[in-house]
């Protein structure tokens, strides 16, 4: 079964949009296997962001993505990073599709309420970065014959 990060950033917590964005997972039959409320650290954004180091844009994500609490979530199923992105819509809310949670939710590119892993690779690597093994739950949906 595949996993994906989901985070919904201090722009989508301070909005109170994380009830309706964590709804948009469950309602398409991903399950839950971690969730915690963080206030990122520096250190947590730069490894989290390693792969912008020396854009233009670097110093605004690490102070975005610090500036207050983030929900982190791990969610799994069949295709968990594809549907996942599919649901977030485009990272530019002007240009995400209605009907995504940044086509209902965001106009912006960096303030655009979610980050969602792009690959399984990339996955278990940012997974790693926001949950210690023992924070991710295992167990059986009782739907698990119905979604998957």
């Amino acid at each position: 079964m595949q996993q994906t990060l989901i985070l919904i950033k201090p722009d989508g917590v301070q909005r109170r949009l994380v009830g309706a964005i964590t709804q948009r997972f469950e309602r398409k039959g991903l399950r839950l296997a971690g969730l915690k409320l963080v206030q990122a650290s520096r250190t947590l954004a730069e490894k989290h962001y390693a792969v912008h180091k020396g854009k233009s844009f670097y110093d605004s994500l690490l102070s975005f993505l610090t500036s207050g609490p983030t929900v982190a979530m791990v969610w799994e199923g069949r295709e968990a990073v594809t549907v996942a992105r599919t649901l977030m819509g485009a990272t530019d809310g002007t240009k995400a599709p209605p009907a995504t949670i940044r086509g209902d939710f965001a106009l912006s590119v960096q303030n655009n309420l979610v980050h969602g892993s792009d690959s399984p690779e990339n996955a278990a690597l940012e997974i790693a970065l926001w949950f210690r093994p023992e924070e991710l739950v295992n167990y059986t949906a009782t739907d698990a014959a119905w979604v998957g």
